[in-house]
């Protein structure tokens, strides 16, 4: 087929890689504008923008697109069979879903209907789920509402973070659509309305997300830890200032007050709900480095009995 392919982190990489390692003609590959990104604030472009220079695909970065007379001018001159919209970062206009004969077709980072949104693999993590997987779709004008074409699924480990779940399915949504677009060329896919009855909605993240409320049981601190990574992650307040909790586990041992620490030798251990403990295996208080449990106390003169949280 001859594809546009809309994408910009680096979970695109992979699916347009494997679509042009397919055959695919990718006649143009339409990524966000390069930005400043860190701790130099250096401006850089988009993974997705990266690969394509290397395999020398024409290469846009529109700031808009819903009104952008040039860019429908070249998408419609290009004729695409279908538009692969993978992590892209910007809502499909009405003109570009219908300018296609397959439609666009979106790969999702979960299987819908469940996790609709913007973090869809950091939500399930969040939520302690046991499995997830990627689902490629027809896009419409909803927020992933439309009709599913093909669903792969992938098991969460336990103490698997976001990132070892996305560096899971990533490959396996490469895969899924390519043998979409062989599917679709072939006659061999029926789409699949969605029960909107089931779904469930994966809001962007935010900072505030990281806080931790010591009024969850301690697998659920835990789980939402290993969703959170690498960011927002996880941060309390200690004697009034920022405590981010770098690595964390849930206690064996039971008992303790909701936000109180337990020191137990060279181990930092805070009650959580349902009296369930969480051990703080790795911290780094406001304005200094990161440090094990062990180092910490000792620099810190941490005791029992101590809240955080204020």
């Amino acid at each position: 087929m001859k594809l546009v392919f809309c994408g910009t982190p680096e979970f695109g990489v992979p699916t347009l890689e494997a679509v042009m390692a397919a055959g695919h003609e990718v006649a143009l590959v339409v990524t966000q504008p390069d930005r400043a990104a860190g701790r130099g604030m250096e401006v850089q472009a988009p993974p997705v923008k990266r690969v394509a220079m290397e395999r020398r695909v024409p290469v846009v970065q529109p700031e808009k697109i819903k009104n952008n007379e040039e860019f429908r001018s070249r998408l419609e001159e290009i004729r695409p069979d279908a538009i692969l919209v993978v992590a892209y970062g910007r809502i499909i206009p009405l003109w570009m879903l219908e300018l296609p004969r397959f439609g666009n077709i979106n790969l999702h980072g979960s299987l819908l209907p469940k996790y609709r949104g913007a973090a869809p693999i950091q939500w399930a993590v969040a939520n302690g789920e046991l499995v997830t997987g990627v689902t490629t779709m027809q896009l419409d004008a909803g927020l992933d509402t439309g009709d599913m074409l093909l669903a792969q699924v992938c098991p969460i480990g336990q103490e698997e973070t976001a990132v070892d779940v996305y560096e899971c399915l990533a490959p396996l949504g490469a895969k899924l659509m390519v043998k979409t677009l062989h599917h679709l060329e072939a006659g061999l896919i029926y789409p699949e309305a969605q029960d909107d009855s089931l779904a469930t909605f994966a809001p962007i993240l935010k900072r505030a997300d990281g806080w931790i409320d010591f009024s969850r049981t301690a697998k659920q601190i835990y789980d939402r830890w290993r969703g959170f990574q690498p960011w927002p992650g996880a941060h309390t307040l200690l004697r009034g200032k920022k405590l981010i909790v770098q690595r964390m586990h849930v206690s064996g041992a039971g008992g303790g007050e909701p936000g109180v620490l337990i020191v137990q030798g060279e181990a930092l251990l805070v009650g959580c709900g349902d009296g369930s403990l969480i051990e703080l295996d790795e911290v780094q208080l406001e304005g200094k480095r990161r440090m094990s449990a062990a180092e910490f106390l000792r620099g810190n003169q941490v005791r029992s009995g101590e809240r955080l949280g204020l």
